[in-house]
């Protein structure tokens, strides 16, 4: 067993009280600069990025921009329809007869509206007392070093998401016409990188150069039911 893993399963073998730490919870926005409802549900998001203030979790942000909206008068410049057909996945997994903005799923675990704060919160509190295992990750010039450890699962898929703190814009057309919207967390690739079916999992990920300057999100999710059993967060080093 390397030193990382025998770290992790250390301090997951002590009560919480002893480690006096969070659990990191994903919350993943969908959203679009199209929708007139979503700036609220940014706003949200940014006040949970920056203060952090739910207790026993932290907060690990992905702003994923769908692109249903781009043909209503504005063409959102951080949507993708892989974002579009993550959010149709969960509507089958969650079991909602439809998709819409702004909506929230909460560790893969449930959905709320995207500017209702109390409920994210809610969500995340009840999402934080479930089991979770832990991520480790170090971080070098050109790649990364990757290190889980995860609760009984059925089958995990393991993520990999960029994303970066755009500055504001201001839209042009569409229903927020004439706004200056600011954003968050915005995902700029998700790639799926592995899949398993062991409790523990490790691997090199080479990053590309335009990867390198942005945070990296890393999450696992049992295959099955879409309830992220890990997830964590790093920042661009300074020499990136």
């Amino acid at each position: 067993m390397s030193r990382m893993l025998g770290v992790a399963l250390l301090l997951g073998a002590l009560p919480a009280s002893a480690r006096d730490v969070r659990v990191p919870v994903l919350v993943e926005l969908f959203t679009s600069e199209g929708c007139s409802s979503c700036p609220p549900a940014d706003a949200v998001l940014a006040r949970l990025v920056r203060d952090q203030p739910v207790q026993g979790a932290e907060i690990v942000a992905l702003s994923e921009h769908v692109d249903y909206w781009d043909s209503l008068g504005w063409r959102d410049p951080y949507s993708s329809s892989v974002f579009t057909d993550r959010q149709q996945v969960y509507a089958s997994l969650l079991r909602r007869f439809n998709i819409y903005t702004p909506q929230a799923v909460v560790d893969g675990r449930t959905d709320v509206l995207g500017s209702d704060e109390g409920a994210i919160r809610r969500a995340s509190i009840a999402a934080a007392a479930q089991s979770h295992g832990k991520i480790e990750a170090l971080r070098g010039g050109k790649s990364m070093h990757l290190e889980a450890v995860l609760p009984p699962h059925r089958g995990a898929d393991v993520f990999l998401a960029a994303v970066d703190d755009p500055p504001p814009a201001r839209v042009e057309r569409g229903e927020n016409a004439g706004r200056t919207l600011s954003h968050v967390r915005v995902v700029r690739q998700l790639t799926k990188i592995a899949q398993f079916d062991q409790p523990t999992w490790s691997q090199d990920v080479e990053l590309e150069p335009r990867l390198r300057a942005l945070r990296l999100v890393v999450f696992v999710q049992e295959r099955t039911t879409g309830r992220v059993l890990a997830a964590g967060s790093w920042a661009a080093t300074p020499d990136m």
